[in-house]
């Protein structure tokens, strides 16, 4: 299931209430909650360590909020660097 713009947004919204403006800035910068595989969800940082850091801190957070969001459970938040990102073409 692709997340989409609006539940995104809806998302991020909530993280940022959570984690504060400064820190969201500093971390969640270009964020994007993309897909949700069973109970696996995607989502895509500005680069390595952001993403490493975002799953290692927050990933319990993210999966709380993204479950009522997206009314399914969410088990897993797999955070990965925006480069791995899918293109459109």
């Amino acid at each position: 299931m692709i997340v989409t713009e609006v539940q995104d947004q809806a998302i991020a919204a909530r993280i940022a209430l959570i984690v504060g403006a400064d820190r969201f800035d500093q971390l969640f910068q270009a964020v994007r909650f993309d897909e949700l595989d069973g109970d696996i969800l995607y989502v895509y940082a500005r680069d390595e360590d952001s993403a490493a850091e975002m799953e290692d801190e927050f990933a319990l957070h993210i999966s709380i909020v993204a479950s009522k969001i997206l009314d399914r459970q969410i088990n897993v938040v797999l955070v990965l660097p925006r480069q791995l990102m899918k293109s459109d073409l």
